[in-house]
């Protein structure tokens, strides 16, 4: 995975790598944050490859994770990701989630 990473030359990338039923495992390279966002039906898994990404919760809360350390998001619950420099990810998710973007200003 670190090599298909680095390949990467994109500030932002997030394509779907392998199916397995109806999920799939997505490899994420990217800086900066994305939206505050929630998925309806689905828990995404994040296992950190490269660097170090930070999810923030609706409650205040900021998740930092270092490379091989990961977590699940349940499905509903607000959150976004930020890369602390450049962060290569895994994300094992629902092929078709929905994603529902939030409107905040933290």
């Amino acid at each position: 995975m670190k090599e298909e990473g680095a390949r990467v030359a994109d500030s932002y990338r997030n394509q779907v790598i392998n199916r397995v039923n109806g999920s799939c495992l997505r490899l994420a390279v990217f800086e900066g944050e994305y939206r505050w966002h929630y998925h309806p039906t689905s828990d995404e898994l994040f296992i950190v490859v490269e660097g170090c990404l930070a999810i923030d919760l609706e409650d205040g809360r900021e998740l930092r994770l270092a490379p091989w350390e990961s977590v699940t998001i349940a499905a509903r619950t607000i959150h976004r990701t930020r890369a602390i420099g450049r962060t290569v990810n895994l994300c094992f998710e629902e092929l078709g989630a929905e994603t529902v973007f939030v409107d905040r200003t933290a």
